[in-house]
């Protein structure tokens, strides 16, 4: 494996990228929803952390624009 030479510019630009930081986000809330009592349903931030993996898997095969090589 090795580092792409513009990898700055992935980790600006690339959605892949954008969407694998708000799963973190969603994981980080449903570890946090013990301390929000009902103010959100236990589920729905690990749903929307999985959509979002999701949706990152399918950005990455995308070639994107303005991205050097479709990264």
């Amino acid at each position: 494996m090795t580092i792409v030479s513009d990898w700055r510019c992935v980790l600006k630009r690339a959605w892949s990228v954008r969407l694998i930081v708000f799963a973190a986000l969603f994981s980080s809330a449903e570890v946090a929803l013990p301390f929000l009592g009902d103010f959100i349903s236990p589920g729905r931030m690990a749903a929307l952390s999985a959509l979002a993996t999701a949706g990152a898997i399918f950005a990455r095969i995308l070639a994107q624009k303005d991205m050097k090589y479709g990264t």
